[in-house]
């Protein structure tokens, strides 16, 4: 069998060093392209335009949104003169308040440069244009004409470092006057809802950057006990499918096929890579395609102690025409474990929960596949629960024991799993996550809702038996954070070993849970169960902290509200 024959991991972020060399192209560049200079190409057509008594015009600024107002400017200033050079301020120097600027400095230097009456643009690496003005010396510097009566230092630096080569400060007209600023406010109070809500979190400080990174790096070395089921997926990429001639049926012919470990198995191989130290506890039969898994496991620092079993290893096969899931096929025979075997799992998970002292974490994960009946979740939970700081849980399937998960510091169940474990399916999301936490004397719960995000829910410190169930518990709302799904399978595992590793570190629930909520995004952008490790989470952090303004249709937002609507209280 094999795994994970193509490599998805995001690529590190290439750098460019703005006002010391233009932007790259394939090819030639295009006539817009060729208007962005270096530095050293700038003087040089500076030099050329001297000699041949062309007067240049300059303008400098931010440029974030090229309104109306920037249009006129322009035009007025290309009036002045021969040739209109308009220089903007780098993106790391713009001090116009958070996600700001909109428009990273390459594609905001291309926008100007599609605009005929500029004929150069340079970004500029300085804090202002006193230094690049000295350089140039313009014929002519152009200002709104709202600096006309400025006396901001920082102007009248660039005034007199114009004037002080003969050169000419002139206003525009002012006609038609916008702010960038104030435009962008206006855009973000009409802007989709779930942005407002990631903006605050963001302003959080227990989801800074600086600690979430920090928080991943602790992860490495703590010891996780993973206990549940090993399942292969398996992915049969198909040709594009026909109809069969002896009736109206669709007809698939498999080109590739492509098998992820998956399960139990995944999770342990996501803790390995983003730095901790996992023993899997599992149930295998005694065939060379198991031996290969924990070999595999192995190597990638997952102590794997299996429970042998006669059954085959349960196998997921889902059928896809491009990336398009058509069909899944279920080749799974429950398993079913005889006393002595029962009395092996929970002696194995026993053992390996208290080797060196104790684990820092235990996740146990039922697939609904027979390996944890309520009998054996009940006794490897509580062999497991005193020797372990953490203990957390994930269902999968109808035949999950949800219900039996008691006393775990975090359950991680789908609306839908939760709903379906009660049979409540109209109430509000945060009576049925109190039912939930109520009933198995469990500390915390993360209901993941697909496209909507994921809610924490956490008891409130000293209430478990006052009042009412309103005031108990705490719901936190994490938004998706990925706007397109590639592939969904494997989400829910992702984000449970982020989340558990982020408890281990003494995290509270909301930057565990934010923790958990990148790793799924990272997941879902991937086709096939394929490894999330820490260097994926440190990107998605950075992502986050420097993204600015998405921007969803009317449709989009209106639908949303109806579904936050649905499930409130």
């Amino acid at each position: 069998m094999t795994v994970d024959t193509h490599t998805m991991s995001p690529t590190e972020p290439s750098l460019t060093l703005v006002g010391d060399s233009a932007p790259e192209s394939s090819g030639h560049p295009s006539p817009a392209e060729a208007k962005i200079l270096s530095r050293d190409q700038l003087l040089a057509r500076r030099a050329e335009a001297r000699a041949a008594g062309r007067r240049v015009v300059h303008c400098h600024g931010c440029f974030d949104i090229v309104h109306p107002g920037h249009l006129r400017h322009l035009r007025h200033a290309r009036a002045q003169g021969d040739i209109l050079l308009v220089s903007i301020t780098g993106d790391s120097l713009i001090n116009k308040g958070d996600g700001r600027p909109l428009i990273p400095q390459e594609l905001r230097a291309e926008n100007l440069a599609a605009l005929d009456c500029v004929d150069w643009v340079y970004i500029e690496p300085r804090p202002t244009a006193v230094e690049l003005l000295e350089d140039v010396r313009p014929d002519i510097y152009v200002k709104g004409r709202e600096y006309e009566f400025n006396n901001d230092p920082r102007f009248r630096a660039e005034q007199e470092a114009v004037t002080r080569h003969g050169g000419r400060v002139v206003f525009s007209s002012g006609d038609v006057v916008f702010s960038s600023t104030a435009l962008i406010a206006a855009l973000e109070h009409s802007a989709d809802p779930y942005h407002a809500r990631m903006k605050a979190l963001l302003a959080n400080t227990d989801l800074d950057g600086e600690n979430l990174t920090r928080t991943i790096s602790k992860f490495r070395g703590k010891r996780v006990l993973v206990i549940g089921e090993t399942i292969a997926d398996t992915y049969v990429l198909c040709d594009r499918p026909d109809i069969a001639g002896e009736s109206p049926i669709m007809t698939l012919r498999p080109v590739e096929r492509r098998s992820y470990d998956g399960a139990a198995a995944i999770i342990a191989r996501h803790l390995a890579a983003m730095g901790a130290k996992p023993t899997l506890v599992t149930a295998m039969p005694d065939t060379a395609e198991c031996a290969a898994i924990a070999g595999r496991l192995n190597a990638e620092g997952v102590s794997v102690r299996p429970v042998t079993i006669d059954t085959p290893l349960p196998e997921k096969q889902r059928f896809l025409v491009g990336g398009q899931k058509v069909m899944k096929l279920d080749l799974v025979q429950p398993i079913e474990l005889d006393s002595a075997r029962q009395d092996l799992l929970t002696g194995l998970a026993a053992d390996a929960a208290a080797e060196n002292g104790g684990c820092d974490a235990a996740i146990i994960a039922d697939f609904g596949l027979g390996l944890l009946s309520q009998r054996v979740l009940g006794r490897v939970s509580g062999a497991v629960r005193a020797k372990t700081s953490v203990m957390t849980g994930d269902v999968s399937g109808r035949r999950a024991q949800l219900r039996a998960m008691r006393d775990f510091d975090l359950l991680c169940p789908s609306e839908s799993e939760l709903r379906e474990a009660y049979h409540l399916h109209d109430q509000g999301l945060p009576m049925v996550a109190w039912r939930l936490l109520s009933e198995t004397r469990s500390k915390s719960a993360i209901v993941t809702m697909g496209a909507e995000g994921l809610i924490a829910f956490d008891r409130l410190p000293d209430r478990r038996d006052e009042g009412a169930w309103e005031h108990k518990l705490k719901a936190e709302h994490v938004p998706a954070m990925s706007l397109h799904a590639i592939d969904a399978l494997g989400c829910g595992d992702a984000l449970l070993s982020a989340a558990t590793l982020g408890l281990a570190c003494g995290c509270e629930m909301l930057p565990s849970a934010f923790l958990g909520a990148i790793a799924a995004a990272v997941q879902v952008q991937r086709l096939g169960n394929t490894v999330v490790g820490a260097t994926d989470l440190r990107h998605g952090v950075v992502r986050l902290h420097t993204s600015h303004l998405t921007y969803q249709s009317a449709e989009v937002i209106e639908s949303r509200s109806r579904v936050r609507v649905k499930r409130a209280v």
